[in-house]
């Protein structure tokens, strides 16, 4: 992870650390990329351009290293263009489609971020340690080029997903600002680190459009809230047992252009604008997120400190993505501030998982209510829910709209859970267990004085039944589970009264659409149990 310090436009770009190596493939397993690469076909970037701006290794030198190498990421030379300006920045950069070249040369952590973005540089079992291997094409920015130049500037790019494992080593919201407006403009999506050695969250992962990243497996990762409050990171992956997010930043980056294939290509349905909207993308890869054991979080603090959403999985975030945009079943206006319970409707979204991406009009007098209707059947038994709603900051606007999501028993009209962030342009809300039932699922907009009257928002959600099924096979003991939600693990027990609850190396086999797991039965007791993991 890379440090910028701002002085004026000019940015001097500061090392802050050792030769670490990339979090690799070790972790694909625990994302969900080797769940998601058997079950999909070819769901692997393709057609999506990237960027990748990099900050350099040493600013002092003649020659600076930003550039990540055709061979060490196990990718064709034409993939790329490595891109260098000088400044004040106000002519367009150099260009290049060779390596080597006189713009810059390689850096170790370029190629790390690469091999963990878009690398085919395989591990021992030959697997590629990239999340989109096969993106359309790489622009690889020095780091002070792409901000001076281009955003600064508001020179647009070609590319719709950025990858920025650098920081600003500080929180300055004039720079967030600056990259909201861009994303809101042009519809980009910023994919940055947090920062890294138990420092608060820095500039530009504390942008309001973007996506901060924090590493999942050290106490040491960045950590929220910013000094205005709000909740980040958005959301964590694998580090290499370090505190650098440099690497984490880009297997979110990878997910995200996973899902942006997807959408092109019509898996979320024939509204490809919608599913690939960076709201959309955003929703969707923070809602399929993992929770880890000691998660928490509140209502007017909508994503935890440390893990945002918690652990970034892309099988889940994809199942959402193919559910498809869903409607909303009613909408109403409530006077300002006066209560919304179920409007009584009696239509039902179709399916348990999937996304909208809508806008609500509130006015001066009215506040504005979609209600999205699920029934939970008894046949269903106790399910998970998370559903997530972003929205962005507008294009030279410093506050943004107040958005809420409710969830109401349509039964008795009782309160379940909400999320009403007053400073966050992402509302989350996970219960791990809901009864049977008939829910509504509420996005609401705040009337009376607001940024814009009419917010376009994107909605993911998921109740998500996780139910471990028993029965047996000559003298084994057949355990299976459905295969969505990833992040479920099976332990067992053999004394209840004071449990010890253990892996036992179970490997389950997938069939279908579920997890089969065969156990041997003995004389003992054994008690067996579905567990999100602490990884």
């Amino acid at each position: 992870m890379n440090r910028l310090i701002c002085h004026a436009v000019i940015l001097v770009i500061v090392l802050a650390e050792l030769l670490i190596p990339s979090a690799r493939a070790q972790y694909l397993d625990q994302i969900g990329l080797t769940l998601l690469r058997a079950t999909t076909t070819n769901l692997n970037g393709a057609g999506v351009k990237v960027g990748q701006a990099e900050a350099a290794l040493d600013y002092s030198a003649s020659l600076l290293a930003y550039e990540a190498s055709p061979a060490a990421t196990a990718q064709p030379t034409n993939l790329f263009t490595w891109i260098l300006g000088s400044s004040p920045y106000s002519a367009p950069p150099s260009q290049s489609s060779a390596f080597t070249n006189s713009l810059g040369a390689e850096s170790y952590h370029a190629d790390n971020v690469g091999n963990d973005f878009y690398g085919m540089a395989t591990n021992t079992f030959g697997i590629p340690l990239g999340v989109a291997t096969n993106v359309a094409h790489v622009n690889n920015y020095e780091a002070n080029t792409f901000i001076n130049y281009y955003i600064n500037n508001n020179h647009a790019i070609a590319e719709r997903i950025v990858n920025q494992s650098f920081t600003f080593g500080t929180n300055d919201d004039s720079v967030n600002q600056i990259y909201d407006d861009y994303a809101a403009q042009h519809g980009v999506l910023f994919v940055s680190g947090c920062g890294f050695n138990n420092n608060m969250v820095w500039t530009p992962g504390t942008c309001y459009n973007g996506i901060g990243v924090g590493v999942f497996n050290n106490g040491g990762s960045p950590y929220g809230p910013t000094p205005d409050g709000r909740s980040k990171p958005d959301i964590t992956a694998f580090g290499n047992q370090d505190t650098v997010t440099s690497y984490s930043t880009a297997q979110v980056s990878g997910g995200a252009a996973l899902l942006m294939q997807a959408g092109n290509r019509g898996d979320g349905g024939a509204n490809t604008n919608a599913a690939t909207d960076i709201r959309t993308l955003k929703a969707l890869l923070l809602n399929g997120a993992v929770k880890p054991a000691d998660w928490t979080n509140s209502p007017s603090a909508p994503l935890h400190y440390r893990y945002g959403a918690g652990v970034l999985n892309v099988f889940n975030s994809y199942q959402q993505l193919i559910g498809g945009k869903n409607s909303c079943i009613s909408s109403n206006t409530v006077a300002l501030g006066s209560a919304h319970p179920p409007t009584g409707a009696s239509g039902t979204i179709g399916v348990l998982s999937g996304w909208d991406f809508t806008s609500l009009t509130s006015s001066s007098t009215n506040d504005v209510v979609n209600h999205y209707y699920l029934n939970i059947t008894n046949t269903l038994g106790s399910v998970a829910l998370t559903a997530t709603l972003v929205w962005n900051r507008h294009t030279n606007k410093t506050a943004i709209n107040d958005l809420n999501l409710f969830l109401y028993n349509c039964a008795n009209s009782n309160l379940v859970a909400c999320s009403t962030s007053l400073v966050d342009n992402v509302e989350h809300i996970f219960v791990p267990q809901l009864a049977p039932g008939r829910y509504d699922l509420q996005v609401w907009k705040a009337g009376g004085s607001f940024v814009t009257a009419t917010e376009t928002n994107a909605l993911a959600f998921a109740f998500v039944p996780v139910k471990l099924n028993f029965d047996r096979t000559g003298t084994n003991a057949v355990l299976s589970w459905p295969v969505y939600p990833a992040g479920f693990c099976v332990e067992a027990t053999t004394n209840l009264a004071t449990p010890t609850w253990s892996t036992n190396n179970f490997s389950a086999t997938l069939t279908g659409s579920t997890n089969i797991l065969s156990v041997p039965m003995t004389n003992a007791a054994q008690f067996f149990r579905l567990r999100s993991p602490n990884f």
